[in-house]
């Protein structure tokens, strides 16, 4: 049974973020608010957890995990950005968007794309979500809780915990969230590629 936790979306209580994380350095899965929808997250090196997170949503090896980061500083060292890619990345961010980008070796081979060597990156407009980043210290590892057969994200806690309470150890309540998964923009290219038009506002692209 996952432990339930109230934390408040504007000023995370600390002693919560610190036991959320002490979970995520156990190797545990945790489900938690964005400023998109809920996601999966588990630790860097947690290999069980990425398992678990295949698991749930059902996905192969080649789906594309995001790592959930703090601030561009650290994102930048997972993922390889050049000039152009630096200027639209921070326009946009902090926000509800996800940019595929090349992989540096910090990035575990079993996370990364097998034959592109790409993963997913973002940075939220979440005051949760960035506190435990920073109290963790890495990226969280994170997949849109979006369940098989099924149109949308849940929106609360309480129905993520009907869904999925023996599969998880932690469940986040910051109160309602949206339903619409992050647009996905590719950034491999010589030109950025909407992979998946979500929240957030896309007029710099167009």
């Amino acid at each position: 049974m996952a432990r339930y936790l109230d934390i408040h979306p504007v000023d995370p209580q600390p002693r919560l973020i610190e036991q959320t994380v002490r979970v995520l350095r156990d190797g545990g899965l945790i489900a938690y608010p964005t400023d998109s929808c809920y996601a999966l997250g588990c630790a860097l090196e947690a290999n069980e957890g990425l398992e678990r997170i295949r698991r749930i949503r059902q996905v192969g090896s080649d789906h594309d995990f995001t790592l959930v980061c703090s601030d561009f500083a650290q994102l930048s060292q997972f993922v390889l950005v050049s000039n152009p890619t630096f200027r639209l990345v921070k326009n946009l961010t902090p926000g509800p968007y996800t940019f595929i980008l090349r992989a540096t070796k910090e990035v575990p081979r079993r996370m990364a794309h097998p034959k592109k060597k790409t993963v997913g990156v973002r940075i939220p407009d979440s005051r949760v979500d960035r506190a435990l980043v920073e109290a963790l210290g890495e990226p969280i590892v994170s997949s849109t809780l979006l369940l098989p057969g099924e149109e949308t994200p849940p929106s609360q806690g309480w129905q993520v915990q009907q869904a999925l309470d023996h599969q998880l150890d932690v469940i986040i309540d910051s109160g309602d969230v949206g339903t619409e998964p992050t647009s996905v923009i590719d950034l491999t290219g010589d030109v950025a590629e909407i992979r998946r038009e979500g929240a957030g506002d896309l007029s710099l692209l167009q």
